[in-house]
């Protein structure tokens, strides 16, 4: 499956909205998009995962990477709308406790 990104700006913040599945071969992509964002201080860069279902290490080495440039540049970014699946995988490495990140809302008035 394709990787798809498209980015919106509300004020200061930009919005990276991505779908589809990061993995070896669309991770590249990924950082391409996301790491000029982190690498400009005082930015705020969202990133919603909400049709993203699948990701393997690759897409987690691109947020570690991401993580580290923000950190250096006086950026921060936020991954939202995270799903189980591709939450729990942040979970079993512990990234859950070093990336700001907003699971998915499950049940209620979606």
């Amino acid at each position: 499956m394709d990787l798809s990104i498209s980015m919106n700006e509300n004020r200061n913040v930009k919005v990276l909205e991505v779908s589809g599945e990061i993995d070896a071969f669309t991770a590249p992509d990924l950082k391409e998009s996301l790491m000029p964002l982190v690498k400009e201080s005082d930015n705020q860069i969202v990133v919603d995962l909400e049709d993203v279902q699948y990701m393997d290490s690759t897409g987690l080495g691109v947020f570690v990477s991401a993580l580290k440039t923000s950190k250096e540049n006086g950026s921060h970014f936020t991954l939202k709308n995270v799903q189980e699946r591709v939450l729990r995988i942040f979970e079993i490495t512990g990234l859950d406790e070093i990336i700001d990140i907003k699971a998915a809302i499950r049940g209620g008035n979606e």
